[in-house]
């Protein structure tokens, strides 16, 4: 198994797909995809673009479907959700499908979607990425952060790292045998000076800081969260993901 990081979408590779790919949005997009499936929702489609979004799901019965949509951190209008994760209960989502779309998540999703294998990872669900990567061993594996508008991102980097952490602590291969390219080993590095309080280095990063403007506190809370979900989201057909549970 060969892992590589990127830090956001743009900067993946144009000519070729890995055999599995991991999008990462921690703040928040893949947590608030993983919190809905664990809850029972139906599926997560995603949409980078809003009028697309709308005229899917119009086909779906009103009952039976829930509108996403986050532009700056902020709820989009007319729709029942943003992107907090909090918002999805239980009773809200249960066999419901989420349609989503926001600023930075669903572009990481769609850039990979062609992919034999696409999964969603945040914190929270780490375990159950990590879990498949050991069960299936893809030869080539990529993490695809989404990054803020194009640039880097310390959460979504240090979810890379905390995959390629435990994938190293649970294979015995060392850093070396398992990066790709040189950003694994940093995502590793920025993990283990953090993973003891990764709430404090959710709070040190821009877009959650941005977040924390906006009074999302527990958002965060609930983010800096590892292996608090034992769901694993992975894309069944072109941008809609489904639970697979870990076992």
């Amino acid at each position: 198994m060969k892992l590589f990081v990127y830090h956001t979408p743009e900067l993946t590779p144009t000519d070729k797909v890995p055999d599995c790919a991991i999008a990462v949005d921690v703040l928040r997009a893949t947590s608030t995809i993983a919190t809905v499936l664990a809850a029972g929702g139906e599926a997560v489609q995603v949409f980078s673009d809003l009028a697309q979004l709308i005229e899917v799901s119009e086909k779906w019965p009103s009952e039976k479907r829930l509108r996403a949509g986050e532009r700056g951190g902020a709820k989009v209008t007319g729709f029942e959700l943003g992107n907090s994760p909090l918002d999805c209960t239980q009773e809200l989502v249960a066999g419901r499908r989420l349609f989503i779309s926001t600023t930075n998540g669903t572009r990481a999703l769609q850039r990979v979607q062609e992919s034999p294998a696409v999964l969603a990872a945040a914190l929270i669900n780490r375990a159950a990425v990590v879990q498949y990567l050991l069960e299936k061993q893809p030869e080539t594996v990529w993490i695809v952060g989404s990054g803020w508008e194009g640039s880097f991102s310390l959460e979504d980097t240090v979810c890379a790292g905390a995959i390629a952490h435990s994938l190293v602590k649970q294979t015995k291969l060392s850093q070396e045998e398992l990066a790709g390219n040189d950003e694994v080993i940093s995502a590793i590095a920025l993990f283990s000076q953090w993973q003891r309080d990764l709430l404090g280095l959710l709070h040190q990063a821009s877009h959650g800081q941005r977040l924390l403007r906006l009074e999302c506190h527990e958002d965060l809370k609930y983010c800096s969260q590892t292996d608090i979900l034992d769901v694993l989201p992975i894309q069944r057909e072109i941008g809609v993901l489904k639970s697979q549970r870990a076992k």
